[in-house]
């Protein structure tokens, strides 16, 4: 494999105040292996601050691969061929690297390389992920809670906080609203305190870490209750024993009170009894009266 200029890191438009700024900078190599078995792959790299990048595919193909066109793509743009690309074949494996200088936001992305239509392989290049809490944070009015964030292994320029308003991120100024503190042990976290919660308070929350080569933010979700939302399932159990009982209760005293009575329904039927008895005695005592024709008198 052909070695490679230094001209190869002037592939991308820099000017020569910046070539000067970052010609110190470190050589950092990654590669994808590709095979009839192997045809898509995927890297992610973590750039925390500008980089001289090497990103090399090997193609290894049973067919004669020089016969296939190596072409690279940044996200779906295709790349020009520069001093940057250098490709070279060693028996039945094909090498292709790709040499550039990373130093803004607009250099990041993903990276890819293309033998003929089928194999494949990416690069993702982005700033290091911010952590937080996964899991909405639950806290109760009048208390204090601490929001976290931090990375690993990474030192951002500074951190940021932002709290939603519905619609838009709203940054959070300590210096105009004393119910938040921000601070941090340790330059890779960040710590937002709120303090003397109110219900408006709950919503979304986000940390952002600045770093050299762009952005990075979480995402955490506060909820604040009131002392009343535990109780009610509380007070909702308690009512359905009430009831309950009031229920057993009533049962009880009506079958007590049948077994205390048991004649009750005995004087009823004979009340009753008397009552059709004497309808009928004055029924059989009407006189009755012999209707004659007028024409027999």
């Amino acid at each position: 494999m052909s070695s490679l200029s230094d001209s190869a890191f002037t592939s991308l438009p820099v000017r020569e105040e910046m070539m000067a700024k970052y010609a110190n900078l470190s050589l950092e190599t990654y590669n994808i292996s590709l095979t009839e078995q192997t045809r898509v792959s995927e890297q992610n790299i973590t750039l925390e601050r500008p980089s001289h990048l090497e990103l090399e595919c090997t193609f290894t193909a049973t067919e004669d691969v020089m016969s296939m066109n190596v072409t690279w793509k940044k996200d779906d743009a295709l790349l020009e061929t520069t001093d940057g690309f250098n490709t070279t074949k060693m028996g039945d494996t094909l090498y292709s690297q790709y040499r550039f200088t990373v130093f803004n936001s607009k250099q990041m992305g993903k990276y890819s390389c293309f033998l003929g239509e089928e194999l494949r392989g990416t690069f993702n290049i982005r700033v290091p992920k911010v952590h937080g809490k996964n899991k909405p944070l639950i806290t109760y009015v009048g208390d204090s809670t601490v929001l976290k964030c931090e990375c690993q292994n990474c030192l951002p320029l500074n951190w940021t906080w932002y709290m939603s308003n519905g619609t838009a991120q709203v940054p959070i100024d300590v210096h105009v609203n004393d119910k938040f503190d921000i601070n941090g042990s340790y330059a890779n976290e960040t710590k937002l305190k709120v303090k003397h919660l109110l219900e408006e308070d709950g919503g979304s929350y986000w940390c952002r870490a600045a770093f050299p080569l762009g952005e990075s933010e979480e995402h955490i979700k506060l909820v604040v209750l009131s002392f009343m939302v535990p109780l009610k399932p509380f007070l909702a159990i308690i009512a359905e024993v009430i009831l309950l009982v009031a229920i057993i209760l009533l049962c009880e005293v009506y079958t007590q009170k049948k077994k205390n009575d048991p004649d009750d329904g005995k004087e009823f039927e004979q009340i009753e009894q008397l009552k059709s008895d004497d309808s009928n005695g004055i029924e059989n005592n009407v006189p009755r009266y012999r209707k004659t024709d007028s024409g027999d008198q």
